[in-house]
C-alpha cells in the first residue's frame, strides 16, 4: 500500500491525514467517555504542536465548541476567558490552564482510533465550533463566537484569496490560538496544502525551512517583514519557491515591502481580516498593490459611512468601514457586547478608511482606541486596570503610537501620589497581562486629560507624547 500522503511536518515527526484524524478519533473517544457532549465548550490552551490540531479536530468530531486560550496569558486573563464562556471541560499542556480547572493534558498516551464510517454525525452548521478572544475598547477581551457555517465560509474565502492548492507548501509560525492560526491550518488541511508547524517563531529557522522545504506561501506580520528587510544575510537563502508573501495585521510599509523584494525578487500579498470576519479584503496574487489593503473578498460587501452621520458615503469618502459576509461572527460573549459590534446588519470594524472606483481599499486610521501589537489586540483598559491597581498610582491612561516593528507600541502615561519608576510599572503589566501588552514607555504626567464625562482625551496624549520610545 502506498504511504500516507504528508499534510503535517512538526520538528522531526511527520502525520498524514489519516493519522490525525485517528489521533483526532482516539482523543474523542477519551473526551466522550469524559462526558463532552454536542453543544458543551472545552477549553484548549495549548503551545504550538500537532496535538493542537488532533485536540480541534477531536472536540469539532463530537459537536462540542473549542474556546481557544492564548499560551500567553497569565492567570488573570485566562481566568477571565473561562468566566466569560463557561466551558465544562479543558484540554491542553498549559499550567495556568490546568491551576483553574480539571485538564486533559496533551502529553498523556492516545491509542489513535480510526474512524468508523457513519460513527459520528457532521456537526450543525450553526452550532458554535470555535471561540476567540477580540479584546473591547472599554473592558477585559470578548469572546468571539463563530458556528461551523461561517468558519467554513472564512476557510474558503482564504482558500480562494491566496489561491492554495494541493501544490502549495505553508510553514505556521503564528499561535494557533490567535485567529490567523487556526484559519491557516484548516485551511491547509482541507485544500490538501502540505504545512509545517513551528514550536515558536524564529526568523533563521523560517528561512532555512522556505529554502529546505521549498515552501510556495509564507505569512509575516510587520515584525517578520521588518526582520527579513534587515537580516544581513538574507541574500544568502534559496527563496525561490516563494510565489509571494502575504502581509497581515497591520497596513504594509511599502519601504519595508519593497527592500525585502529587492533583495528577494519576493513580491508581497497584503490582506486584511479581524476574528470577527476573518477575511475582509485581500489583494489578488497577480498584481497585488502595497498601497492596498485589496479589494474585498469573494462573498464579502464592504461600505464605508461618515463618522460624524453614520451615513454611507461615496467612493474615495473617509468614513469607518463596514462589513458583512456569510463568515461574520455569530455574536460575541457575553452578549451584551453583539448589539454595539454592528450598524444595521453591518459588522463595525473600528476601521477608518476609503474605498476608490475600482473597490480598493485603504486604510488610514482606527475609530476605536484598541492597540494592534504585533497582530494582536490590546484593550487599553486591560492594562490601565493594572496600573491603576499600584498603590502609587494616582490616574492613568495607555493608548498606541506607530512602530515600524510592531504596528503600533503602547504608552502608558502615569500620574502618581508618590514617586515609582517606569520599570517597575512595566514590570507590573508583564507579571499579570502577555508580554505583548506590557507598555514600552511610561510618561509621568501632572494629571490625566479627560472630558467632563470622563472620556479619556487619548488624542490629546498622542499629540504630546506620540512616541514610542525616548529619543
Amino acid at each position: 500500500m502506498a504511504s500516507e500522503r504528508t499534510a503535517l511536518v512538526f520538528e522531526d515527526r511527520e502525520y498524514g491525514r489519516g493519522r490525525l484524524e485517528a489521533l483526532a478519533g482516539g482523543l474523542a473517544r477519551t473526551l466522550a467517555d469524559g462526558g463532552v457532549r454536542a453543544g458543551d465548550r472545552v477549553a484548549l490552551m495549548s503551545s504550538n504542536r500537532p496535538e493542537f490540531v488532533s485536540a480541534v479536530l477531536a472536540i469539532w468530531r463530537l459537536g462540542a465548541a473549542v474556546v481557544l486560550l492564548s499560551p500567553a496569558w497569565k492567570e488573570r486573563e485566562a481566568e477571565h476567558a473561562l468566566a466569560v464562556t463557561g466551558p465544562r471541560y479543558a484540554v491542553g499542556d498549559h499550567p495556568v490552564l490546568a491551576g483553574l480547572m480539571p485538564m486533559l493534558h496533551l502529553d498523556d498516551p492516545v491509542e489513535p482510533v480510526e474512524p468508523a464510517r457513519g460513527a459520528y454525525d457532521p456537526p450543525d452548521p450553526r452550532a458554535d465550533a470555535v471561540l476567540v478572544f477580540s479584546s473591547g475598547t472599554t473592558g477585559l477581551p470578548k469572546a468571539v463566537r463563530h458556528t461551523h457555517a461561517s468558519f467554513g465560509v472564512a476557510v474558503a474565502h482564504w482558500r480562494d484569496a491566496l489561491g492554495l492548492t494541493e501544490r502549495d507548501r505553508i510553514q505556521i509560525t503564528t499561535p494557533p490560538s490567535h485567529i490567523l492560526g487556526l484559519l491557516n491550518i484548516v485551511t491547509a488541511l482541507e485544500t490538501g496544502t502540505w504545512m509545517r508547524l513551528h514550536r515558536r517563531f524564529d526568523l533563521e529557522r523560517m528561512l532555512h525551512h522556505i529554502e529546505a522545504d521549498r515552501i510556495t506561501v509564507e505569512m509575516a506580520v510587520a515584525p517578520i517583514a521588518l526582520a527579513l528587510a534587515s537580516h544581513p544575510e538574507l541574500e544568502s537563502y534559496d527563496l525561490s519557491s516563494l510565489r509571494y508573501i502575504m502581509w497581515g495585521a497591520t497596513p504594509v510599509t511599502a519601504s519595508v515591502a519593497e527592500t525585502v523584494t529587492r533583495r528577494t525578487g519576493v513580491r508581497w500579498v497584503p490582506a486584511y481580516g479581524a476574528s470577527e470576519l476573518p477575511v475582509i479584503t485581500c489583494n489578488p496574487v497577480e498584481g497585488a498593490r502595497l498601497d492596498s489593503a485589496g479589494r474585498a473578498a469573494p462573498g464579502v460587501s464592504l461600505r464605508v459611512v461618515s463618522l460624524a452621520t453614520g451615513e454611507p458615503v461615496g467612493p474615495g469618502e473617509t468614513g469607518e468601514i463596514q462589513a458583512r459576509a456569510e463568515s461574520l461572527m455569530a455574536g460575541y460573549l457575553p452578549e451584551a457586547a453583539t448589539a454595539e459590534a454592528f450598524d444595521d446588519g453591518w459588522y463595525r470594524t473600528g476601521d477608518v478608511g476609503h474605498i476608490d472606483d475600482g473597490g480598493w481599499l485603504r486604510l488610514t486610521d482606527r475609530s476605536k482606541e484598541m492597540i494592534k501589537v504585533r497582530g494582536f489586540q490590546v484593550a487599553p483598559a486591560e492594562v490601565e486596570a493594572v496600573l491603576h491597581d499600584h498603590p502609587d498610582v494616582a490616574d492613568c491612561a495607555v493608548f498606541g503610537v506607530p512602530d515600524a516593528a510592531d504596528g503600533e507600541a503602547i504608552v502608558a502615561a502615569v500620574s502618581v501620589h508618590r514617586p515609582v519608576g517606569s520599570a517597575e510599572l512595566i514590570g507590573r503589566v508583564g507579571d499579570r497581562l502577555a508580554s505583548y501588552k506590557r507598555p514600552r514607555r511610561v510618561v509621568f504626567v501632572p494629571e490625566i486629560p479627560r472630558l467632563p464625562s470622563g472620556k479619556v482625551l487619548r488624542r490629546v496624549l498622542k499629540e504630546r507624547h506620540g512616541r514610542a520610545s525616548d529619543d
